[in-house]
């Protein structure tokens, strides 16, 4: 179960950068978030 449980957490890791990637600069700043700071917001969803 703990590989079906990192895969989940890899997926929802992945999912988040890249919808944060696709945010313009202005709405990343909007949400407090700096664009080098997606990797480390999105592994605190994990």
């Amino acid at each position: 179960m703990n590989i079906i449980r990192n895969y989940r957490n890899w997926r929802r890791y992945r999912d988040t950068v890249s919808e944060l990637s696709r945010l313009s600069n202005r709405e990343l700043s909007d949400l407090g978030i700096a664009r080098g700071d997606i990797p480390f917001v999105a592994r605190k969803t994990v």
